[in-house]
């Protein structure tokens, strides 16, 4: 009786054991864990109408309607957005929000750290002017807040500054005005008192650093004055 009754516990222990989970089981749990987060993504990247929402390449616009039209056999949910200042309207797929970079407005945090990056010092790489405008254009298109502030701040150039050139006036006056009317919509303001609040900004902070760059730029010009004249004594 005592050894049935141990055999019959072995027997018990053995059927509570955990059972390793099967590849068909397996998969219908990764499945599962994908659909929520396409699911929480896609709520997150939902828009509804009169919401602004931010299209990199065109900069802020206003979802005016939801659509749903027949593409190729196929069903697809439309956002219309509307571009005042381009006088333009673009329809984007639902499905294809995430992969273009469509988003809602910046974070007030966000906001914040772009315009403490406005009164830092503006980096200028000694490129090629072609090489570096491929760079500020390619933040500008990326459509996040505080990479456009770097642009606009790198390029500021306050009135008693050499003046710019003109590809490099135009590429500074894209970036501030992305960054004017993002600003002006979190602030429900305008695009020119939101610009206005952006040059203050630079124009209070950026003398400081003009002024320690012409005396690095003196003195690198004598550094290299004084190499070159040493260079002359030795040949001679």
């Amino acid at each position: 009786y005592r050894l049935m009754a141990a055999s019959d516990r072995i027997v018990l222990r053995r059927c509570r054991r955990p059972q390793p989970e099967s590849q068909q089981q397996r998969s219908r749990i990764a499945q599962a864990k994908q659909t929520k987060e396409l699911l929480m993504t896609a709520k997150a990247n939902a828009f509804d109408v009169g919401d602004y929402v931010v299209y990199p390449k065109h900069g802020v616009g206003r979802v005016i309607e939801l659509q749903n039209q027949e593409i190729a056999g196929m069903q697809l949910e439309l956002y219309v957005l509307r571009f005042e200042k381009e006088r333009m309207t673009l329809r984007v797929p639902v499905g294809k929000v995430e992969a273009i970079g469509m988003r809602k407005l910046s974070s007030d945090k966000t906001l914040r750290e772009a315009l403490t990056t406005l009164e830092g010092k503006p980096k200028v790489k000694r490129t090629m002017w072609s090489r570096r405008a491929q760079e500020y254009e390619a933040k500008i298109n990326s459509g996040d807040l505080v990479s456009i502030a770097e642009v606009t701040r790198d390029l500021f150039r306050a009135d008693d500054q050499p003046e710019q050139s003109y590809s490099e006036r135009q590429i500074f006056e894209a970036a501030s005005s992305r960054l004017a009317r993002e600003l002006a919509a979190m602030e429900k303001t305008d695009e020119k008192a939101a610009l206005g609040k952006i040059l203050t900004i630079l124009n209070e902070h950026a003398p400081k650093y003009y002024e320690s760059t012409i005396a690095a730029a003196a003195a690198e010009a004598a550094e290299a004055a004084a190499d070159a004249a040493e260079a002359v004594a030795v040949t001679a």
